[in-house]
């Protein structure tokens, strides 16, 4: 619904930022890698893709300072047993391109470094995404090394 968010970044922490859009604060969800992208402290404007969770009960919107972690974040929503929570762990852990070799290499240790991230999950997500990560072009460039 959202594809992104500009805006003066109000508050920040440990889990979540909220943007000032056009008077409008809107809270976003995110990881640690993102976070760290974030500087709070300047008046200048930062830009977070989004994607809007909808639920029975919350709206709950997530942010990403990149459109790969983005995509890595949807990539992972699709996977049976992955909900948000995992999804924004295992990217705090690792980056998109990390998360992808990961998955491409079957290194299921890698992923359940993630808070909450077991194994049977991790063996999950591998066995689901492995041949969608294939097709992406930073496994390709790293296979070719």
């Amino acid at each position: 619904m959202f594809y992104s968010l500009t805006g003066k970044i109000i508050h920040k922490d440990e889990q979540s930022v909220a943007l000032l859009v056009g008077g409008v604060g809107f809270k976003c969800f995110t990881t640690r890698s993102t976070l760290a992208k974030i500087n709070a402290s300047s008046n200048q404007e930062e830009t977070l893709f989004t994607y809007l969770n909808v639920r029975e009960d919350a709206l709950d919107l997530f942010g990403f300072y990149t459109n790969e972690e983005l995509d890595a974040f949807k990539l992972l929503l699709g996977v049976s047993g992955v909900g948000p929570k995992a999804a924004l762990a295992i990217l705090s852990e690792l980056t998109p391109d990390s998360f992808a070799v990961a998955v491409a290499s079957g290194d299921t240790k890698a992923i359940t470094a993630a808070n909450g991230v077991g194994p049977k999950l991790a063996q999950r997500i591998v066995l689901e995404l492995k041949d969608k990560i294939s097709n992406i072009e930073t496994i390709q460039s790293y296979n070719d090394l």
